[in-house]
C-alpha cells in the first residue's frame, strides 16, 4: 500500500482553534484514561521507555489510523452537510469499534464533557443522550464548525491523543519529563503517517484488532469492578 501525502496548511485563526480543540487543557479528561497501559504496565508489559514506544505506537498505527480518524473524517462531512442521520450512523460505529466496556466508557466519558464545553462555545450537535455520543464524534462536530480542514482536524486529535498517552505513561512507568520529550519528539512524527493510512481506509474496513490491548483494557475493568465491591 502506498502512503498518501497530506499538505496541511494553517492560517493564523485556524491554528488557533487548532490548538484549542487539541490542548491537553481541554477539560475532558484525556489523559485519566491509559487504554489497558495501566494493567499492562502492572503486570510488567510495559517496563520503559522503549516499551512504552511500542505500546503506544501500535496503538497509533494500529487503532486511531483505522478507527478514530477515518471517522473523524467522515464526520466532518457529515456534519458540514448537517447530515444528522450519517452522524449517528458514524457514532454508533466508532463505538461498536470499542472492545471493552472501559474502552467505550473512555470515549463517552470524553465525549460528554466535551458536548458541555460545546454548549458553553455555542456549537450545536444533533446528539441528546449523553451517555452514548463518542468523542471522536463531537471532535469533528466542533472541528467542522469551526471550518477547520479534515487534515489539520486530524493533525489536533492525533496529537492530542499522543500527549495524553504519554502523560499517562509518565505517572504510571514512571518516566522522566525529559523520557516524556524524547518521546513526544519520536512518536510525533509517526501521525503524517497515521493521517496518511487512514485517507485510505474504506468504511467497510474500519476497524482494529489488537487482542492485547483489548484484554488489558478488560483485566483492567475488571479489577476495578472487584474493588468497588469489596
Amino acid at each position: 500500500m502506498g502512503i498518501v501525502t497530506t499538505n496541511i496548511a494553517t492560517t493564523d485563526i485556524s491554528l488557533l482553534r487548532l490548538l484549542q480543540l487539541s490542548s491537553v487543557g481541554l477539560p475532558v479528561g484525556g489523559f485519566a484514561f491509559s487504554q489497558g497501559m495501566e494493567y499492562a504496565i502492572d503486570q510488567g508489559w510495559v517496563k520503559n521507555k522503549a516499551e512504552v514506544s511500542d505500546w503506544i505506537g501500535l496503538q497509533l498505527q494500529q487503532s486511531v489510523a483505522r478507527i478514530d480518524l477515518p471517522v473523524l473524517q467522515r464526520c466532518m462531512v457529515a456534519a458540514k452537510h448537517n447530515d444528522a442521520e450519517r452522524l449517528f450512523e458514524l457514532n454508533d460505529l466508532v463505538l461498536a469499534c470499542r472492545e471493552t466496556k472501559e474502552l467505550r466508557l473512555n470515549d463517552t466519558a470524553m465525549g460528554e464533557a466535551l458536548f458541555r464545553l460545546m454548549g458553553s462555545l455555542h456549537i450545536e450537535t444533533p446528539f441528546k443522550r449523553l451517555d452514548q455520543m463518542s468523542f471522536v464524534t463531537l471532535f469533528a462536530i466542533a472541528a467542522s464548525h469551526w471550518n477547520l480542514k479534515a487534515d489539520l482536524a486530524s493533525l489536533g486529535f492525533a496529537w492530542s491523543w499522543l500527549e495524553n498517552q504519554i502523560a499517562a505513561a509518565t505517572k504510571l512507568v514512571p518516566l522522566g519529563q525529559t523520557q516524556a520529550q524524547e518521546l513526544l519528539g519520536e512518536l510525533q512524527t509517526d501521525i503524517r503517517q497515521a493521517i496518511a493510512m487512514s485517507l485510505t481506509i474504506e468504511e467497510d474496513r474500519i476497524g482494529a484488532g489488537l487482542p492485547a490491548i483489548a484484554i488489558a483494557s478488560a483485566q483492567h475493568e475488571t479489577q476495578y469492578s472487584r474493588l468497588f465491591r469489596s
